[in-house]
């Protein structure tokens, strides 16, 4: 027996095995990755409510037939003053019904919370793509509105969302843009939980942030949290450095990723920002 070439034959064959392995699964990552970015939420129980607001269910079309679920408050004594208003996209597990009752945080503005398609009970699958188109029809569905002062249309971008708000801001004229515990894009965060594979062969949805920010103007807050291990706040960092617009860091000591918000001096953050861009 020729051991030298049963030898060779036993490290080809292990050699093979270990390639359709490694094929297999990342076949197997790249149909999943949408399940893996994507954690769809269901219908809230109850529409949101809050004192001296009017929370109002609004029904959105997108460019490919669909109707998105979503609410606009106004504070109650405005009636149909034209106001201000911040247009909130939430992160990749985040039903954002809820976040209608924080427009009272947001004194003079009104909020529009829209749930993603997939989200919330609305049609339709979510991706980097579609996410953008429906950001975009979004803005222009409050542009057109009455009761919306055009040229004070803001955005809030929290994690994922954050990646939406950006590619508005590249796209439409925002007075304003916050960006919670954001990532210079999904591309970089992903290679860093998952080092050992091809992730930029991979990966259907980058949401490049930083390859936008150079090119973008609009004014821009960030708030990260210190202790973010989802995504650490060095990615903030780097898409802070690289955006063009005026820029402010914020920065809470002891927060994580998902309870950033707890931190009283978070909304005042914001709406201090917010009212800033009113008196300009």
């Amino acid at each position: 027996m020729n051991w030298k070439r049963v030898l060779y034959r036993l490290v080809i064959s292990a050699i093979t095995i270990i390639i359709g392995v490694a094929s297999g699964l990342w076949v197997l990552l790249y149909f999943a990755q949408d399940q893996l970015i994507f954690f769809l939420q269901p219908a809230p129980d109850a529409p949101p409510h809050a004192a001296d607001l009017a929370i109002s269910e609004v029904r959105i079309a997108t460019p490919d037939g669909l109707s998105l679920r979503g609410w606009l408050a106004r504070p109650a004594a405005a009636a149909e003053e034209r106001l201000p208003l911040a247009i909130y996209f939430g992160g990749n597990a985040e039903e954002v019904s809820y976040m209608a009752a924080s427009a009272a945080r947001l004194p003079g503005w009104s909020l529009l919370a829209v749930n993603y398609r997939g989200y919330g009970g609305n049609a339709g699958s979510p991706s980097e793509r579609a996410l953008f188109a429906d950001a975009l029809a979004l803005y222009d569905w409050a542009a057109n509105r009455s009761d919306v002062a055009p040229t004070r249309i803001a955005a809030i971008g929290r994690s994922l969302g954050s990646g939406v708000a950006v590619y508005l801001a590249a796209e439409r004229p925002l007075a304003r843009l916050v960006l919670v515990t954001p990532d210079d894009s999904l591309l970089a965060v992903a290679q860093r939980h998952y080092p050992y594979l091809p992730v930029s062969f991979l990966l259907k949805h980058p949401f490049d942030s930083i390859g936008r920010a150079p090119r973008i103007s609009t004014p821009m807050l960030v708030l990260a949290a210190q202790r973010d291990s989802i995504v650490p706040p060095e990615h903030a960092r780097a898409l802070f450095t690289q955006w063009r617009g005026p820029k402010t860091w914020r920065e809470f000591a002891g927060a994580g990723h998902n309870d950033l918000d707890a931190d009283p001096a978070y909304w005042k953050a914001i709406a201090t920002f917010f009212t800033d861009a009113t008196q300009r």
